[in-house]
Parts: structure tokens; sequence; C-alpha cells
């Protein structure tokens, strides 16, 4: 199987500092508008997954445990060919995701996966 799902040097390295404060992380993209369209960041297993979400994969950070990366299955749908780089970008996102006091938020940039 295709990567799915990789990571900008910037959000590694806020991951590597969430990671000192929070402990394991966990990446939850969900569907919608607003900020459940943005990938979610909490600690590992505070958000329960399920038959509905799919596991894109683990991204690798050198220094911290890997941080599975799940996706709504009604998502994935609409996903499914594309592959997904978290970046960091200035801005606040939503208050649930562990990066919203640092004043910065996660987002996903897609490309079409090649055959």
């Amino acid at each position: 199987m295709a990567e799915r799902v990789a990571l900008t040097p910037a959000a590694a390295e806020l991951l590597r500092k969430l990671t000192a404060v929070h402990g394991p992380l966990m990446f939850h993209q969900s569907g919608g508008c607003c900020d459940g369209s943005s990938p979610m960041c909490y600690p590992a297993g505070e958000f329960r997954t399920g038959d509905s979400d799919v596991h894109l994969g683990d991204l690798e950070v050198e220094g911290i445990d890997p941080v599975p990366f799940w996706m709504s299955a009604a998502q994935f749908e609409y996903w499914k060919h594309t592959h997904l780089t978290v970046d960091v970008v200035p801005g606040r996102g939503s208050g649930f995701s562990v990066e919203a006091p640092e004043g910065v938020r996660f987002l996903i940039r897609s490309r079409l996966l090649r055959n």
C-alpha cells in the first residue's frame, strides 16, 4: 500500500514539543466544515476510534513514539486517492486539538496518489 500520510519538518518539530507536554499523541481527521475538516491532535487514546475510522498510518518522528493518524471512514471515501501531508501554520484552530494554546494549527495539504 502506498504511503498515505506524512509530515513537514515544522509539524514534526511541533509534535516533539507537544509530546514533551502531553505524552504520546494521535491524530484524527473527520469531515465537515471549519475545524471539523482540520486534523485534530490528541493525547493517545483520548479520542476513541472504531469501525467507522480508517488507520492511514503512523507518523514517524525522531525522538518520540510513532503518532497514529486516523480518518473517519466517510471522509476517507472522499480522500482515498490522495496523499496527505500534515503541516502547521500560524493561527488558532480548535480548542480541542493540543496545539491550540501554541498559537498555531495543524492543517492538511493533499495531492493525488500515483498508481
